[in-house]
C-alpha cells in the first residue's frame, strides 16, 4: 500500500521527502504536486520504473512521459541544445507551466518511450517538487490519473486512480490550478505550439516572435 504524507505538517513533509527519493531511487513511483495538477513520477533513467509509469496510467511507448527537472543546467544536460530560443524562454517561463520539446542528448542511455530523439522539459513552480527534483534528479513525470480519465487536482484523486501501483504520495492539497502546462516544440525551424495551456501563446510570441499553431 502507496504511505501518503501531509506536507502541510513539517515533520511529515520532511518523512515524505526522504520516503519519496527512497522510492525513486529504488525504481518506484511516487505522486508529486506540481503548479499545473498532481504528477506521477519516476526516475527518468530507469527504464524498469519508467515503463512501470506508462502501465500505471495505461499508455503505451507511443506516448513517452515528459521530464522535470529542478535545475536548468539539470535541462542543459538532458539536451543535444536548447535553439535560439530554449534560453530566453527559460528565463522567462521558469519555473512555471512551460514545456519545451528539444533534440534530447544522444549521449544519455535512457528510455522515455517512442521519443524521436526529442524530449520534452519543464521546471514546476512548486516548492515540494523542486525540493524532490533537486535530491532525486530529472523524473519522468506524467499527469497522475489513468489515460482518459481528469487529471488528479487532490493527492486523494490521485490515490483513487493510480492506488498501490505508487510507493509515496506527497499530499499538499488541492493544486491551485488544473490547467495543464504549455507544450512548445522547439525542433523545427519555427517553434510549434503543440498544446494550449498556462501561457498563453501571446506571452510566448512575446519572447521568440512568431510561433505556429495548427489553428
Amino acid at each position: 500500500m502507496g504511505r501518503r504524507f501531509d506536507c502541510s505538517d513539517a515533520e511529515q513533509k520532511a518523512e515524505g521527502l526522504n520516503e519519496a527519493t527512497a522510492a525513486v531511487r529504488r525504481g518506484e513511483l511516487v505522486v508529486l504536486p506540481t503548479d499545473t495538477v498532481y504528477g506521477i513520477g519516476a526516475d527518468a533513467f530507469t527504464q524498469s520504473a519508467v515503463t512501470a509509469l506508462l502501465e500505471a496510467k495505461g499508455r503505451g511507448r507511443e506516448m513517452p512521459p515528459p521530464v522535470l527537472v529542478g535545475t536548468v543546467r539539470a535541462a542543459n544536460a538532458l539536451v543535444e541544445d536548447l535553439g535560439p530560443y530554449g534560453q530566453d524562454l527559460i528565463d522567462a517561463f521558469w519555473p512555471g507551466p512551460l514545456t519545451i520539446v528539444c533534440k534530447a542528448n544522444r549521449a544519455l542511455s535512457w528510455d522515455l518511450g517512442d521519443t524521436k530523439g526529442t524530449v520534452a522539459l519543464r521546471m514546476p513552480l512548486h516548492p515540494i517538487a523542486l525540493d524532490l527534483l533537486k535530491e532525486t534528479g530529472p523524473m519522468a513525470v506524467s499527469s497522475a490519473n489513468r489515460s482518459g480519465s481528469p487529471a488528479a487536482t487532490t493527492a486523494q484523486e490521485a490515490e483513487d486512480q493510480l492506488g498501490e501501483s505508487v510507493a509515496v504520495y506527497l499530499d499538499a492539497g488541492p493544486t491551485n490550478d488544473n490547467t495543464p502546462s504549455t507544450i512548445l516544440d522547439l525542433t523545427t525551424a519555427v517553434p510549434r505550439l503543440l498544446r494550449a495551456g498556462a501561457i498563453p501563446v501571446e506571452k510566448l510570441r512575446g519572447i521568440v516572435g512568431y510561433v505556429a499553431t495548427d489553428g
